[in-house]
């Protein structure tokens, strides 16, 4: 049964998969029910013959906005709102975690860019993720721990006037190729990090950082170098 599983996974991620052999059948066989009917209830939404996996218990908005490669999984409590110039862009192999909540427009006044992920890439639960006027992208090959958020907008506050009068700008936010951000991390607009980048657990990421740097701190700094 086990083997049995291992091929099926792993054929339909493209790379070697291995369930640990301390998992209880019943855990699995739950697992892979929820799977099943997540694949049929995806490919009703969405009317597609692609491998997506949508949980009957999300909520996706704008979904003409969403586009995405094999392999998209959206878990249980999701939110997605894909209103937007650009929409919601996805590779090969993406994964939303269960409670996150992926909003691209925040206020009709001024509709959000998009966001565009790569392939590979998992985000972790109870994230944030917007695009404002800046939009967000990250690359591929990327791991992203629980409650994350990306702030892709900034109110303008330079006048004395009332500050939501004054409207938003935004520069975006960049995540590259083969980063790994830890829990609870939180970019702010204009913050950049390239490939090979590692963010520390709790880091506020306020502006941009060079290709293998481990950062951390409030706000982040380069603590050292992956090489």
């Amino acid at each position: 049964m086990r083997a049995f599983i291992n091929y099926i996974v792993s054929t339909l991620k493209g790379e070697k998969f291995s369930i640990d052999h301390r998992i209880p059948y019943s855990y699995m066989t739950r697992f892979f029910f929820i799977k099943v009917i997540s694949s049929i209830y995806g490919s009703l939404r969405f009317l597609t013959l692609k491998r997506i996996f949508i949980h009957p218990y999300s909520r996706i908005k704008c979904s003409s906005k969403i586009s995405f490669g094999k392999n998209f999984s959206v878990a249980e409590g999701v939110y997605i709102d894909a209103l937007s110039q650009n929409g919601f862009i996805c590779g090969d192999n993406v994964s939303i975690g269960y409670n996150t909540h992926v909003e691209l427009t925040g206020s009709l006044k001024y509709i959000g860019k998009g966001i565009k992920i790569g392939s590979n890439v998992g985000l972790g639960t109870h994230g944030h993720y917007g695009s404002g006027i800046g939009g967000l992208e990250i690359g591929n090959d990327v791991i992203i721990g629980n409650y994350v958020s990306f702030h892709p907008e900034s109110h303008n506050f330079s006048g004395t006037s009332k500050i939501r009068e004054q409207g938003v700008s935004g520069k975006g936010i960049k995540i590259g190729d083969n980063c790994w951000i830890g829990a609870k991390a939180t970019f702010l607009d204009g913050s950049s990090i390239g490939d090979g980048c590692v963010v520390a657990a709790g880091a506020v990421v306020t502006k941009s950082f060079p290709k293998n740097s481990v950062i951390g701190g409030v706000p982040a700094k380069v603590m050292k170098k992956r090489v």
